[in-house]
């Protein structure tokens, strides 16, 4: 062993020491500026770096709003699926809300750090928005953090699972849009009027529980459109786009009426209206078929006539048309719904209902004329035997025979010139016959 005296260093020494070593440091460092190249400096750099700065155990994946010229489908869904993450110990938040929404849309300010978990593994997403130098785009990204043994769950499924939860609460909240050339900037719901289109919120309080039609049908359709919603891989299976059409008809005067009755014209030349009728059919057909067609999938097709008896079979075929949906007259049963929506009372407690639920299966009568009737008065029992006074009277009505068509005949003229004899319609033999202030009879 050493004495104690031997390791033992006085405090001017130890001075001396740091100062030649600090002195050394400066000129190398000041040689090292002078004679090497910037570049090779940099590598050296990064050399001693990689060999004195521990590894980092964490994985970071940037996920950019846009992808190439298109959005980038994980960012939308990041920024959806976070706003159901953001916790109490969030510190800023962004809060939006366009005029017509009902509820705030909140999502994290730039900087901010939301954690998550999955499937006991721990992420931490961050939102980074910078500007350029030119500060013309704003660019916008999210930042999700792991740790690298876990990139192959995080990659797969939990980014998986990200896109569908946030699908899920995109479907929740859905709106349907209608869109048009003449949306005003002011009065559009995506804020993005001024260009060529612009929407407004389709919000018709109608649902399937308020549509006054027969059970049975009610429920055939929705079972069809959730057995088509769970579709997708099963139509790309088959070779089958994924879509489906909807032929709504119904009599005149119901809640299909399409206020397009065709009416039935004497053509000079038959074979050249069976032509044109040819070519209109052809149009039609082309629209359809490239409606079905064109790019997107989950497309549904809803088709409404007064006179399904008049389209061609080729516009009524699956495919075009695949389901053929009778809204006819309301039913019994549907005029309980009718009682709920407008009375707010279940017809079956009722004694009236009884009696007018038989009254409307015996006859013609539509949903929308009946919930007319609904809204005459506030009391119930005054409302409910106007109802039954009112079908008892159409059903009289629809009782009656009807007037028989007028029909073409001949008809033999007897004018001033006893000569001059024509034959036509009556329409066209009374005209002349008024004009010459002559008689006419028929044989």
């Amino acid at each position: 062993m050493f004495p104690s005296s031997d390791l033992s260093f006085s405090a001017s020494s130890m001075f001396s020491a740091y100062a030649s070593l600090t002195g050394f440091l400066m000129l190398f460092r000041s040689m090292l500026h002078d004679f090497v190249p910037e570049q090779l400096r940099s590598y050296l750099s990064g050399l001693l770096d990689r060999f004195f700065t521990p590894k980092s155990k964490n994985l970071t994946v940037i996920i950019d709003e846009n992808f190439g010229f298109n959005r980038n489908q994980v960012f939308d869904a990041a920024e959806m699926y976070l706003r159901n993450k953001i916790g109490p110990d969030t510190e800023r938040l962004r809060v939006g809300k366009t005029p017509k929404q009902k509820h705030f849309t909140i999502s994290i300010e730039k900087g901010e750090e939301i954690f998550d978990t999955f499937e006991n593994s721990e992420v931490k997403w961050s939102y980074v928005q910078s500007e350029n130098e030119k500060s013309e785009k704003v660019k916008r990204y999210y930042e999700l953090t792991f740790e690298k043994k876990l990139r192959d769950k995080i990659m797969g499924s939990y980014l998986s699972h990200v896109v569908e939860e946030a699908e899920e609460m995109k479907r929740n909240l859905r709106v349907v849009k209608l869109y048009s050339r003449d949306v005003y900037a002011s009065d559009d719901d995506d804020g993005s009027a001024g260009g060529n289109w612009g929407c407004i919120n389709l919000e018709h309080p109608s649902t399937f529980d308020t549509l006054a039609m027969d059970p049975n049908a009610k429920t055939k359709i929705i079972d069809d459109l959730e057995r088509f919603l769970k579709r997708r891989e099963f139509y790309k299976r088959v070779g089958k786009a994924w879509k489906r059409g909807y032929l709504l008809y119904g009599p005149p005067g119901t809640d299909i009426d399409c206020n397009a009755e065709v009416r039935d014209r004497e053509a000079e030349d038959q074979q050249s209206e069976e032509a044109k009728r040819k070519v209109t059919l052809s149009g039609i057909l082309n629209f359809i078929d490239g409606l079905w067609s064109s790019f997107g999938d989950e497309r549904i097709i809803v088709f409404t006539t007064n006179h399904k008896e008049r389209l061609d079979p080729a516009l009524l075929r699956p495919g075009r048309m695949d389901m053929h949906i009778n809204m006819s007259y309301c039913t019994g049963l549907g005029f309980r719904t009718l009682v709920s929506n407008y009375l707010g009372l279940d017809g079956l407690n009722h004694p009236l209902c009884e009696e007018i639920e038989k009254l409307i299966d015996s006859t013609e009568v539509t949903p929308a004329e009946l919930a007319e009737e609904l809204m005459q008065d506030d009391d119930t029992d005054v409302v409910l035997r106007g109802v039954i006074s009112f079908v008892e009277k159409r059903k009289v009505e629809r009782s009656k025979p009807k007037k028989e068509e007028a029909f073409i005949f001949k008809a033999k003229v007897v004018g001033d010139d006893d000569d001059e004899k024509k034959s036509g319609s009556l329409n066209c033999v009374k005209k002349k016959a008024c004009k010459r202030k002559g008689k006419f009879k028929t044989y």
